[in-house]
C-alpha cells in the first residue's frame, strides 16, 4: 500500500492506494451482454479497445480533449484522470469494482469531470502524470488515477483503489469512494490552496521533465563509461535466479526482463572474450527459458515474474516483451549455437505469427493477462485438467516430472505453472534417455496439453497495431532470420515493415502512431507519432537491411532518420524531446532518457544513428550521435545501469569509430 497526503483545511489527510504493476475482461468473456447496453458515453466513438472497454460505464467518461477541459472550467469541477491499457489486469479489476460501480459513478459525475486515457496511444500524457505522481516520492503503475485542476495540473494521485475502506495492517485505508468525497470537499473549501498545491506539483514535475538532457557535464565518451556500466550490473545481477534487482532486499518484489541489458552484456561480453560477462547473460537467458514467465506450451513470453524465480508470472503477453526476447535469444544463438536459445526463438515467433499478426502482415499490440476475471486462467493447470488430457498415465508421470509438477500446485494453492524443473539434458540423463528421445516423447504430450488448451476461452486480444512495437518485431524477425538463416522470417519482417510505410503515414510522409478500427469497421491509421515510433521503426528497418542488404530498407531508414532530427531534436542541448515540434502542448515537453523494459527512444535514436554512419559514412549522423551521447552524460555517469541501451549504443560508436581510423 502506498500513501499520499493531501493538505485540506481540516488536517493532512491521508490517500493511500495499492500500488500496481498491471495490467476488465475486456471481451466480457464469460460474463452475460445485454442487448442492448443502459448506458452510453463518448468513449463509443473511439477505436482504442482499451476506451471502448469503457464505453457503457454509468461513469461519464470523455476522451482526452479540449471538450473536457472546457467542461471542467464551466462547472469549475476538478478533473478524475485514469490511464490504463487493454491488457492491464488492475485497470479491469478498477473498471468492474468501482467505474462500472453506480454508486460511485454518482459521485463522480457529480463532482468531477472524469477523462479516460489509453496510454498505448498517448504515452505523452502517462509520462508526464506519471512523473508527476513520482515526484510525490510515489511509485507509480497503472491504472494511474489522478487528480487535476480545470487546466490539467496535478494535484494529487494514485494507482488502484478499491471502493471501499479497508483495514490493512491495522490502519484504516480509504476506499476510492472516501477519496473522492475528501477531493471534493477540498476543491469546495479551499480551492486557492488546491490550486496552489497544483501548481507547486506541476513546476517540480516539469522541471523534472524538462531538465532531462541539459545538465552537461564533461565526461569522456570512452570504454571507461561502458566497463562501468558492466560492473554495475555485476552488482544488481541476481547469481542464483540470473537478472537484476537489489541484492540488499534479497531480489524481492518482481522481477521483469530487461532484453536492453541483456544485449550489451552479450555484444560487450563477446567482443571482449569474457566468459564472466556473457555468463550473467545466457544464466538469465536460461532460466527465464524454463520458467513460468515463458509459455513452456504455446510459447512466447509473459511481461514479467511476480517473484525472483520467474515462476509466478503475470500473464498478460506483449508485442515489445516477445519482439525484443525474440531478437535477444537469436544474439545468444548466434555466439553460443545453443539448441534451448534456437527452440525458444522459433516458439516465440510461431506465438506471433499465430496470434499477434493481422491477415495483412501487421502486429497486434497485446493479450491479456486473465479469462473469465480469473488472471492466468487460460494457461494454468489442475491436474484433473491434466488427467483429462493425458489419459494414458505414461504421458501424465512424464509431463509432471518434467515440468514441475510433482509437488504441490505452485500458482494460488491450486493451479499449475508449467516450468522445466532442470534443463531437457539434464531429464534426459534421469530417464537413461538421449535427448532427441525425451525431444520426440515430449512434442507428442506437449501437443495434447496444446490442443485441449486451445479449447478454452483466450485473452482478449488487443488488435491496434502500434508503430513503435511493430518496429522492435520486424527487427526481432529480421535478426532470427539472421541467425538461423531462415528466409520465412525475414520475408515476414518485410511484409510488416511494407504495412507500415504504406499504411501508417499521413500525407506528409509522418508517421502515425496507431492502426485500427471499431468493432465492425474499416481500421485505419491515426494519431500523431512519438520519438519511439521513429527510433524503434528505424531500428527495424536497419536490421532488415543487415538481413536483406536490399537498399530501399536503407534508404527508408534515412528518410525517417531526417524526418525525426528535424521534428524531435533539441537543437540546443542535443537529444530528442518525446513529441514533434507541432504537437499538442501539455504542461510540460519530455525527453525520455531511461530504459524501462524497452529502451528509452533517445538510446535508440543514438544506436541508429551510429549505424548509419557505419553504414553510409554521412558524418551528419555522426555528429547527431555525439550531441545525443552528450545531452546525457549526467544520468550516464550517475545512473549508468539505467541507460544501459545507451551505453549499448556508445559502445558501438566506439567501435565504428577505431574502424573508420584503420
Amino acid at each position: 500500500m502506498r500513501a499520499l497526503l493531501f493538505p485540506t483545511r481540516a488536517g493532512i489527510v491521508v490517500l493511500a492506494c495499492l500500488t500496481c504493476f498491471c495490467a476488465i475482461d475486456p471481451s466480457g468473456a464469460g460474463a452475460p451482454k445485454s442487448a442492448k447496453p443502459r448506458f452510453t458515453n463518448r468513449l463509443a466513438k473511439e477505436t482504442s479497445p482499451y476506451l471502448l472497454m469503457h464505453a457503457h460505464n454509468p461513469t461519464d467518461w470523455y476522451p482526452w480533449g479540449p471538450e473536457a477541459f472546457a467542461k471542467a472550467r464551466k462547472e469549475n469541477k476538478l478533473v478524475f484522470l485514469s490511464i490504463g491499457y487493454s491488457s492491464c489486469y488492475w485497470c479491469h479489476v478498477m473498471e468492474r469494482e468501482s467505474f462500472n460501480n453506480e454508486e460511485v459513478a454518482k459521485l463522480l459525475n457529480a463532482s468531477f469531470v472524469c477523462i479516460k486515457v489509453d496510454r498505448e496511444e498517448r504515452p505523452d500524457i502517462d509520462h508526464i502524470y506519471m512523473t508527476a505522481l513520482n515526484t510525490l516520492n510515489q511509485r507509480g503503475g497503472w491504472p494511474l488515477s489522478m487528480f487535476l485542476t480545470p487546466e490539467g495540473k496535478p494535484i494529487v494521485g494514485g494507482t488502484y483503489w478499491p471502493p471501499d475502506d479497508k483495514v490493512v495492517e491495522g490502519e484504516k485505508s480509504l476506499g476510492f469512494k472516501s477519496v473522492l468525497k475528501i477531493l471534493r470537499d477540498a476543491w469546495k473549501d479551499d480551492p486557492k490552496g488546491v490550486a496552489a498545491q497544483a501548481e507547486k506539483l506541476a513546476d517540480n514535475a516539469a522541471r523534472a521533465i524538462e531538465n532531462a538532457g541539459k545538465f552537461l557535464v564533461l565526461v569522456d565518451l570512452d570504454r571507461k563509461l561502458v566497463k562501468e556500466t558492466v560492473a554495475g550490473l555485476g552488482e544488481e545481477f541476481d547469481k542464483e535466479y540470473g537478472g537484476f534487482g537489489n541484492p540488499e532486499r534479497k531480489f524481492r518484489g518482481p522481477k521483469f526482463p530487461v532484453p536492453c541489458r541483456l544485449d550489451l552484456l552479450l555484444d560487450h561480453g563477446q567482443r571482449t572474450k569474457s566468459d564472466d560477462i556473457l555468463a550473467m547473460a545466457t544464466f538469465t537467458l536460461d532460466k527465464m527459458a524454463r520458467g513460468g514467465i515463458y509459455d513452456q506450451l504455446g510459447g512466447g513470453f509473459h511481461r514479467y515474474s511476480t517473484e525472483r524465480t520467474w515462476t509466478v508470472p503475470h500473464f498478460e503477453k506483449m508485442l515489445y516483451d516477445n519482439a525484443q526476447l525474440a531478437a535477444t535469444y537469436a544474439r545468444a544463438y548466434r555466439i553460443s549455437k545453443k539448441p534451448l536459445y534456437r527452440r525458444i526463438v522459433e516458439e516465440t515467433l510461431a506465438y506471433v505469427e499465430r496470434e499477434m499478426m493481422s491477415p495483412e502482415g501487421a502486429f497486434y499490440s497485446s493479450q491479456d493477462a486473465e479469462t473469465h476475471h480469473e488472471e492466468g486462467r487460460f494457461y494454468v493447470w489442475t491436474l484433473e485438467e491434466l488427467s483429462a488430457a493425458l489419459p494414458r498415465k505414461e504421458d501424465l508421470s512424464l509431463v509432471r516430472k518434467i515440468y514441475g509438477m510433482a509437488g504441490a500446485a505452485n500458482f494460488e494453492g491450486k493451479y499449475y505453472i508449467l516450468t522445466l524443473t532442470k534443463s531437457l539434458a539434464e531429464h534426459a540423463k534421469d530417464l537413461k534417455l538421449s535427448e532427441d528421445e525425451l525431444g520426440r516423447r515430449l512434442a507428442g504430450v506437449k501437443q495434447k496439453l496444446f490442443d485441449a488448451r486451445a479449447k478454452r476461452d483466450k485473452p482478449f486480444l488487443n488488435k491496434i497495431a502500434l508503430t513503435a512495437w511493430s518496429g522492435l518485431m520486424i527487427a526481432g524477425f529480421a535478426e532470427a532470420g539472421q541467425a538461423l538463416a531462415q528466409p520465412k522470417y525475414t520475408a515476414i519482417a518485410a511484409r510488416a515493415a511494407d504495412f507500415i510505410l504504406k499504411h501508417q503515414r499521413a500525407k506528409d510522409d509522418r508517421l502515425l502512431r496507431t492502426y485500427g478500427g471499431q468493432p465492425g469497421q474499416p481500421a485505419k491509421a491515426q494519431g500523431n507519432a512519438y520519438l519511439e515510433d521513429y527510433a524503434f521503426l528505424i531500428h527495424g528497418l536497419l536490421t532488415l537491411h543487415d538481413a536483406t542488404g536490399q537498399k530501399n530498407w536503407l534508404d527508408e531508414a534515412q528518410r525517417l532518420t531526417d524526418a525525426m532530427i528535424e521534428h524531435y531534436g533539441d537543437k540546443k542541448f542535443g537529444g530528442f524531446y518525446f513529441t514533434a515540434h507541432d504537437h499538442e502542448k501539455l504542461f510540460a515537453r519530455a525527453k525520455d532518457q531511461f530504459d524501462s523494459v524497452q529502451p528509452s527512444s533517445n538510446s535508440m535514436a543514438a544506436r541508429n544513428l551510429v549505424r548509419l554512419w557505419a553504414k553510409t559514412g554521412d558524418d551528419r549522423y555522426r555528429a547527431e550521435a555525439e550531441r545525443t551521447f552528450k545531452a546525457f552524460t549526467f544520468a550516464l555517469k550517475s545512473a549508468p545501469t539505467s541507460l544501459c541501451a545507451l551505453v549499448h549504443a556508445l559502445d558501438l560508436y566506439l567501435d565504428v569509430k577505431e574502424l573508420k581510423k584503420k
